[in-house]
């Protein structure tokens, strides 16, 4: 599912004295297939964003494209587009209310009118995908559960509509650190393993240095940035932090040995290509 923004601006409360420019003049392109991660610091108008590409919000000018269907003409009938575009917001097991996890998941394909059998073929498919047993878990309260089982919970009741786009908003926020490394986890082999088109907001830019394919950098309600992860993170490190954000820890610690002398690249992302790096240097050392 493809994704084409043309001079998106969007104002809380135009018109009132109060008014506040929380998108201005954005315009980009997601591809097919591709795994985008959107970062930002908070107020830089990454939820807002992200509530406009199946309608929730309509702009105050600007065209959005999915598939090349304008989904931000006037009287536009939009199920059929969110059929396609599963959101996950923050914190989306506040949205769980039925009495077993069966029931909750169940609740979106419900309401596609599907057969009973289809329904619950999606419901064992998307427990499957999101790694809770079937047999073990489909009687469970869902309230019963810890916060990264809810968690699996809420994204399972997403992708059991069979979204083409599928969009996470923080979907690691108030976690604790194992919590966040399985969702993360979750998240990237929902990617390898589907065709969903995958956008996901994060302020962790390790995990977002590891598993995006393209990152989009927002700030002020502009897009200050958009590349690879080893475009944005190596070639601006320094206007990052000066908007308020962090670079992924490797890369930091790359700079800083560089810095007493380490004769190392500094465009390293993962700990095994920091560790390679410090490797051939201690080696070419050694030879010395």
């Amino acid at each position: 599912m493809s994704i084409v923004i043309k001079n998106l601006t969007y104002i809380y409360d135009e018109g009132m004295p109060f008014a506040n420019k929380a998108l201005d003049n954005v315009s980009f392109e997601i591809k097919d297939r591709d795994f985008v991660g959107l970062i930002g610091h908070t107020g830089s108008g990454k939820s807002t964003l992200i509530q406009h590409l199946n309608g929730l919000i309509k702009p105050s000018s600007g065209e959005i494209f999915i598939n090349d269907f304008n989904i931000t003409e006037e009287n536009q009938n939009l199920t059929e587009i969110r059929k396609r575009v599963g959101i996950v917001f923050q914190y989306p097991e506040y949205q769980l209310f039925e009495e077993t996890v069966e029931k909750d998941i169940a609740f979106g394909p419900s309401n596609l009118n599907l057969s009973e059998e289809e329904i619950a073929t999606r419901v064992k498919e998307s427990m499957e995908a999101v790694g809770l047993d079937y047999e073990q878990y489909k009687d469970k309260s869902p309230f019963d559960l810890s916060g990264g089982q809810k968690r699996r919970v809420a994204i399972a009741g997403v992708i059991a509509m069979k979204p083409e786009l599928l969009i996470l908003d923080e979907p690691t926020a108030g976690l604790d650190p194992g919590g966040r490394d399985e969702i993360f986890d979750l998240i990237k082999k929902l990617h390898e393993e589907s065709n969903m088109t995958i956008i996901l907001s994060s302020h962790s830019m390790d995990d977002m240095a590891k598993i995006a394919k393209t990152i989009i950098v927002m700030n002020h309600g502009k897009v200050e940035f958009m590349g690879t992860p080893r475009e944005i993170f190596n070639n601006h490190a320094s206007r990052l932090k000066e908007i308020g954000l962090d670079i992924p820890q490797v890369l930091e610690l790359a700079i800083k040995l560089k810095d007493k002398g380490f004769d190392i690249k500094s465009d390293v992302l993962t700990i095994d290509e920091i560790k390679e790096e410090i490797l051939s240097f201690m080696k070419g050392r050694k030879k010395c």
